[in-house]
Parts: structure tokens; C-alpha cells; sequence
């Protein structure tokens, strides 16, 4: 197991029967990397993964 892993099955267990907007996401995502700036890099390029997830040229 990742040590990730366990963050995201925290999440999955806390708040995996919940919906969110895309929209949702998108403001907590922002407001992370407002609080670390230092993970801006690897959320953008999380975002960006989700973003074109039916992309077929990525």
C-alpha cells in the first residue's frame, strides 16, 4: 500500500456516499493548493488528468 493509499481510502470511507460538483472539487482543489503552494504542481497535473479522463488523444 502507497502511504497515498490511505488518504484515499479515508476519503472513500468519510465521504464516499456523497455527491459533489465537478465545480465542488474544483474550489476545494484551489483552496489547497492556496493553503500549500508548494503541491501546486502535482494538483494541477491531477486536474488535468481529470479534465481530459475521455480525452482520446491523452
Amino acid at each position: 500500500m502507497y502511504f497515498t493509499d490511505r488518504g484515499i481510502e479515508e476519503l472513500e470511507r468519510r465521504r464516499g456516499d456523497e455527491e459533489v460538483t465537478l465545480a465542488w472539487l474544483a474550489e476545494q482543489l484551489q483552496a489547497f493548493v492556496d493553503a500549500h503552494p508548494d503541491f501546486e504542481v502535482p494538483i494541477e497535473r491531477l486536474a488535468t488528468w481529470l479534465a481530459r479522463l475521455d480525452d482520446p488523444e491523452d
